[in-house]
C-alpha cells in the first residue's frame, strides 16, 4: 500500500498547479492532505472520485485556513474528525480512518511562526495529540497506527539547511525537538529516517530567497508508523520533483495491509 502525505497550501491553488495529474502519476492508495484552506462546497471532488477515491474533509471553521483531508481507494470501516478539542477540532486539525488492519489520520500541528501567543497554542496542542495517542493505542491494541502530516517541527539538525541560526526559530526550539524525541522513543517510526539517513532531504521551502532552488528548506512533513508495522516498511520518500505548495509530498509504502 502507498501512502502520499502532502501540505498543498490550498488545495483549490495545487489543483490548479497540476495537483491531479500528479495523483495519475504516483498513484497513491491514500492521500493525507494537510492546509487544504477550503470548506467542502469550494472543493470539485470529482477530479478526485474519477481517480478512484472516496473523499474526506475536515475544515476549519475560518474561511481559508487550514483543514485536512483524505483520499483513499478503500472504503473506511469508521471516519473520526478531530480530537475532542474544541479550539483544534474548529481549527479542522486531524482526521482519521480506521480500516481493518491500520488506522491513517492527516495532522496539522500549529505553527509557532506569528509569535509567543501561538507557540503556546502548538505546546498546547503536542501534548494533548500525544496523550490523544497514547489513549488510541491503549484502546487499540492490535490496530497499526500510520500518522501523516505536517508536524511544523524539525527534528534533528540533519533535518535543517541551518541549526545554527534557526536554533531559536519556530519549528526547532529545543522543547519541540525534545517532543519528536518523546514521540518516536513513544513506539513511532520516522518512515523517511528508516529508509533514508543521508542529510539534505526537505520537504519545505520558503517562498523568500529562492530558497527552494538552492535547497535551503526544513523537514517538517512525517510519516509515522507504529511499533507493529515499521517491519513492513517497503520504501519510504520525498516527492520533490513536483512543485504544488511550499511543501513537498512524502509517501510511504507498506507491506501486507
Amino acid at each position: 500500500m502507498k501512502i502520499i502525505s502532502y501540505n498543498v497550501n490550498g488545495i483549490r491553488s495545487a489543483i490548479n498547479k497540476g495537483f491531479v495529474d500528479f495523483l495519475k502519476s504516483e498513484n497513491p492508495d491514500i492521500v493525507c492532505l494537510q492546509e487544504i484552506k477550503a470548506n467542502i462546497e469550494d472543493i470539485d471532488q470529482m477530479l478526485f472520485e474519477n481517480l478512484g477515491y472516496n473523499c474526506y474533509w475536515f475544515s476549519a471553521q475560518k474561511k481559508g485556513y487550514s483543514g485536512v483531508g483524505i483520499l483513499s481507494k478503500t472504503l473506511p470501516i469508521g471516519v473520526e474528525i478531530g480530537i475532542k478539542h474544541s479550539l483544534f477540532d474548529n481549527e479542522g486539525r486531524v482526521l482519521s480512518l480506521t480500516f481493518d488492519k491500520f488506522t491513517v489520520m492527516s495532522c496539522y500541528f500549529p505553527s509557532g511562526t506569528t509569535g509567543d501567543i501561538r507557540q503556546e497554542i502548538k505546546y498546547e496542542f503536542l501534548a494533548t495529540f500525544f496523550k490523544h495517542i497514547e489513549n488510541y493505542k491503549t484502546a487499540n491494541p492490535n490496530q497499526g497506527l500510520i500518522i501523516c502530516g505536517d508536524y511544523n517541527i524539525c527534528h534533528r539538525e540533519i533535518d535543517i539547511h541551518d541549526p545554527i541560526g534557526n536554533k531559536n526559530s519556530s519549528g526547532f526550539l529545543p522543547e519541540e525537538r525534545a517532543w519528536m524525541d518523546q514521540w518516536f522513543n513513544s513506539g513511532m517510526t520516522d518512515s523517511f529516517r528508516w529508509i533514508h539517513k543521508e542529510p539534505h532531504h526537505y520537504t519545505w521551502w520558503s517562498f523568500r530567497t529562492a530558497a527552494r532552488s538552492r535547497n535551503k528548506g526544513w523537514r517538517i512533513d512525517y510519516i509515522s508508523v507504529s511499533e507493529q508495522l515499521k517491519n513492513q516498511i517497503k520504501n519510504a520518500g520525498i516527492l520533490n520533483e513536483y512543485v504544488h505548495s511550499d511543501h513537498c509530498g512524502s509517501f510511504v509504502e507498506i507491506k501486507d495491509l
